[in-house]
């Protein structure tokens, strides 16, 4: 078997695993990356989600790093693409004016930022990377990862990979099952977290829906029509618990107070129409006749796929339900091709278009990888629970952590979940992450690098989206250099008030903030 030896093992290339690479490579440090499919970059990039953010982006509450990966990807519009000059004057250019973010752009921007991102570390050899490679196996010893073995997906060939120190930063939190680490999946019970929405049971299949996204754009008069999936049929008749009919349907739910709630194509009860959602392209923010088409992302209510997990089960039953959440999201396109309500009377938009070079070429047309709301998660030192931070039982602030390594915002947001369960979204103030969330409670040299450090289920709402995964990882990048720098394993940073002051010096003259200047609830 060939082997490799590295400082830090990243092991997942999500878009905590992206900035965990920078920010050790930037340290010095020799790091090893690998990922499963042909993108870095996670839910921004191979999972083709636009980013969700907190609503004060553009003023504060990102890493300086956070920003120069948006500040690059405005900037490549500027510099390859025939921007109309009204939209080459605006600070906060946003290429699609998708509702759902500031900044809704191409996945294949993304992908060429983090390449220019990653460029320097690459060329001096601080960062290597083995992309079609997933984890099979992790060699221990005592409360230690000494190796991880990774399988080449076309090549077949086995690589073990021995570092000082690994980062878990695959989607569904691999690393944590192969190397034995303490964890927990899905629904905590309320007698272990004593938090007021936490489940009377706990259940490890009651995880988040997943959502198998696609970008179209619409050429009317024209007919695009894909062929019938082969579980049409059973979507187009089903009628999901808490939901108000038909899931084909333009009648959702609320996710804030469960009413019914209608959107159209274009058009919404509140204003709103699903083509300017997760919209990643305008073609009125680009010179005339550059764009035949508006282009838009499908990651809607119709196309969450919540009938089983694909975490924590067996190989085939995970297959399976991706497979079903793939020919969801087939059949929600078709629906919209073929019977979608139009205002006119009439039904079907035949001109939609499935844009499968967006998302890389996939064969069916959809996002390589699915979006992953939920994974494993560790068993920490400290888990932020709904207590600290949720609006409602804390009317006055957030919790404070002194042991500070970042911050983040959002709504907590659940998705559907496997067991029945409908949304879940409440405010949340702006919280900071602490460093005992980053600090599994046995093993000494794993950190979690995304959606797996320790919150709950109810906290992964608000833990899972973009600028906070960025944060998370950025934190466990450097933590693992730092201690390599200083001899000593993650939790003597915490234990030891003259590591942690220091920590946090380290952080924030590298651009990361460890404070809200401002409160205000979401």
């Amino acid at each position: 078997m060939y082997a490799i030896r590295t400082d830090i093992a990243i092991i997942g290339g999500g878009l905590g695993a992206c900035a965990a690479a920078l920010a050790a490579a930037r340290m010095g440090r020799r790091v090893v990356l690998t990922e499963e499919t042909r993108w870095l970059g996670g839910q921004l990039t191979n999972q083709a989600v636009p980013p969700d953010e907190h609503p004060w982006i553009e003023e504060y509450g990102a890493n300086r790093s956070y920003r120069a990966l948006r500040d690059g990807i405005r900037a490549y519009y500027r510099r390859n693409l025939p921007l109309s000059a009204p939209s080459r004057a605006l600070t906060t250019l946003n290429p699609g004016n998708g509702w759902v973010s500031k900044l809704c752009h191409d996945p294949r921007i993304a992908v060429a930022v983090l390449h220019e991102l990653f460029a320097p570390y690459r060329l001096n050899g601080n960062l290597f990377e083995l992309r079609f490679h997933r984890p099979i196996s992790a060699w221990t010893h005592g409360d230690r990862v000494s190796g991880v073995v990774v399988r080449g997906r076309e090549s077949g060939r086995d690589i073990l990979i021995e570092a000082d120190l690994f980062i878990d930063a695959t989607p569904h939190g691999e690393l944590l099952a192969l190397a034995g680490v303490e964890h927990v999946l899905g629904q905590e019970a309320r007698a272990e977290t004593g938090e007021p929405h936490a489940a009377e049971v706990a259940n490890p299949r009651a995880q988040q829906a997943i959502t198998v996204c696609f970008a179209m754009e619409h050429l009317p008069g024209e007919d695009h029509t894909i062929d019938k999936p082969r579980q049409y049929d059973f979507w187009r008749e089903c009628r999901p618990p808490n939901w108000p009919g038909r899931l084909l349907d333009w009648t959702h739910v609320r996710p804030d107070t469960g009413e019914p709630l209608t959107r159209g194509l274009y058009a919404g009860d509140d204003g709103h129409g699903l083509w300017t959602f997760r919209r990643i392209l305008d073609k009125d923010v680009f010179e005339p006749g550059f764009a035949r088409s508006d282009v838009t992302i499908v990651n809607w209510p119709q196309n969450d796929y919540w009938l089983g997990p694909v975490c924590g089960v067996d190989a085939a039953e995970a297959a399976r339900n991706e497979d079903a959440a793939r020919q969801l999201s087939l059949s929600v396109l078709y629906w919209l091709q073929t019977e979608a309500p139009r205002p006119d009377g009439g039904a079907g938009y035949p001109g939609l278009r499935l844009r499968s070079d967006v998302v890389g070429g996939t064969a069916d047309g959809l996002a390589p990888a699915p979006y992953i709301r939920e994974s494993r998660r560790i068993r920490a030192e400290f888990t932020v629970l709904e207590q600290h931070i949720a609006h409602p039982l804390r009317p006055h602030g957030p919790e404070v952590f002194d042991d500070s390594v970042g911050i983040g915002c959002y709504r907590i947001d659940l998705h559907p979940r496997v067991s029945g369960g409908g949304y879940l979204d409440m405010g949340c103030w702006p919280f900071q992450i602490p460093l005992g969330a980053l600090l599994p409670v046995r093993v000494e040299n794993l950190l979690p690098g995304g959606k797996n450090l320790g919150v709950t289920h109810i906290t992964n709402g608000t833990f899972r989206v973009h600028p906070v995964e960025w944060g998370v990882g950025e934190a466990a990048g450097m933590l693992a250099a730092f201690c390599l720098d200083r001899r000593v394993p993650p939790r003597h940073v915490r234990a030891r008030r003259e590591l942690l002051a220091d920590f946090q010096a380290l952080l924030v003259q590298n651009g990361v903030e460890l404070a809200w200047p401002k409160l205000r609830p979401l």
